[in-house]
């Protein structure tokens, strides 16, 4: 619990008895590997924080196709935050790319912290800017060759090309997974 509390003191400050009433909030929930942290056509209902392993955002396009979208690794908020605060369904998915740990509040509980921490509201709005920038992060520009694109993944998430699946990466990049691993070899 003490990962999310350290992410939360580089936004604000709490005192002592404000730590122990967050980490009263908090339960943790392992995902494995393709679990659904939150689905397209339900109303998310939590908030988490990625404390090990990674989290994708991903959906469908018209063609059925599995788009990912963005990645989400360790020491950030993973929720689908518009649809969560608006109360309306979600149409994308977020699911766990690696096994994950988290730590997670339930809707009741993430809405009762401002009410009782003075302050909390400033704390929360500095994370879930950061967490839709997490979010929108811009992919890959389609209009850039494919190697362009992987080499920007590399910069852009460098820890995690042996960590998430060829397939989810090349999903992100829009390409096969076999133009994938030729990208990679050419590269090598």
């Amino acid at each position: 619990m003490n990962a999310f509390i350290e992410y939360s003191l580089q936004f604000g400050h709490l005192n002592q008895q404000q730590i122990a009433l967050i980490e009263s909030k908090m339960s943790e929930l392992d995902l494995q590997e393709g679990q659904y942290f939150s689905e397209a056509g339900k109303i998310p209902a939590q908030v988490g924080f990625v404390v090990e392993g990674v989290m994708r955002g991903c959906y469908y396009n018209n063609r059925g196709d599995e788009i990912t979208r963005c990645f989400i690794p360790e020491n950030n908020l993973v929720v689908d935050y518009f649809n969560f605060e608006a109360n309306t369904v979600s149409a994308e998915y977020l699911q766990a790319a690696a096994d994950c740990k988290l730590l997670v509040f339930s809707r009741k509980d993430w809405e009762e912290l401002p009410q009782t921490i003075v302050g909390w509201d400033i704390i929360k709005n500095k994370m879930v800017q950061k967490c839709l920038f997490m979010k929108s992060r811009k992919g890959p520009v389609i209009s850039q060759d494919a190697t362009t694109r992987y080499l920007e993944f590399l910069e852009n998430y460098p820890s995690l090309v042996n960590r998430v699946s060829l397939a989810h990466i090349a999903s992100y990049l829009g390409v096969t997974q076999q133009s994938l691993s030729r990208i990679r070899r050419n590269i090598r």
